[in-house]
């Protein structure tokens, strides 16, 4: 009896142990190895990342969609469904600074719009993006601010004020930009129809872009970074 105890603890303490791991917040470990992979690739001489494109689902969802423009363009997409600013913040020096890119697009905040991660004030969501910036002025590393799309996510029908705050947030992202000169990669506006949502041209869900909404985007980043 005292060893099927043993055992039945062992195994609560392992199902505990794994469970745990597999619920990091801010999922830390997403891009571990391919991390590395970027890392040991400089080392033998590879070139360093001309931009790490850091965000939410929409980021995710592009590399996914067009998987060619990061790679014809050394890019690396560190999305990840579903964070908000702060998940983001939290892997920063790991998935943007350690790669030592030239340039990091932030493209954040409708998450936090949608409560996500529980209630998050828009505007600390937008000090969070700050704080990325911070990060990345202090390691020399370009900053290119991208206004994310402005949408009312289906996924959240009880919030009422999406929309509204979607064009708060773009609007400070745009004089922040002006502010500290960083490259401004205005989507929202190259996306937008009369209504000032996302053009259902370019998305079904007016948050995420199809693969013609990605390819607008394309065209206004890589101005951007090859200018």
């Amino acid at each position: 009896m005292k060893r099927l105890f043993l055992f039945l603890a062992a195994a609560v303490f392992i199902s505990i142990n794994v469970n745990s791991q597999e619920k990091v917040w801010a999922n830390l470990a997403r891009y571990g190895d391919a991390n590395r992979q970027v890392l040991e690739a400089q080392a033998k001489g590879a070139k360093k990342p001309l931009g790490v494109l850091m965000g939410d689902s929409i980021t995710d969802g592009w590399y996914g969609s067009d998987k060619d423009f990061f790679t014809d363009n050394n890019l690396i997409g560190r999305g990840i469904s579903g964070q908000c600013t702060s998940h983001m913040l939290a892997r920063f020096q790991r998935d943007v600074v350690e790669l030592n890119p030239k340039y990091v697009a932030i493209l954040a905040g409708i998450n936090d719009i949608a409560h996500n991660d529980n209630y998050v004030n828009v505007e600390d969501a937008f000090l969070n993006i700050v704080s990325m910036c911070d990060i990345a002025d202090r390691y020399g590393i370009k900053v290119v601010l991208c206004t994310t799309t402005p949408g009312n996510p289906k996924w959240r029908p009880q919030l009422t004020n999406m929309h509204e705050q979607a064009l708060w947030l773009n609007d400070q992202i745009r004089q922040l930009a002006k502010d500290r000169r960083y490259r401004l990669a205005d989507y929202a506006a190259a996306l937008q129809d009369e209504t000032g949502m996302t053009s259902s041209k370019y998305s079904k869900d007016t948050v995420h872009p199809n693969l013609d909404g990605y390819k607008v985007m394309e065209g206004i980043l890589l101005k951007l970074l090859k200018k």
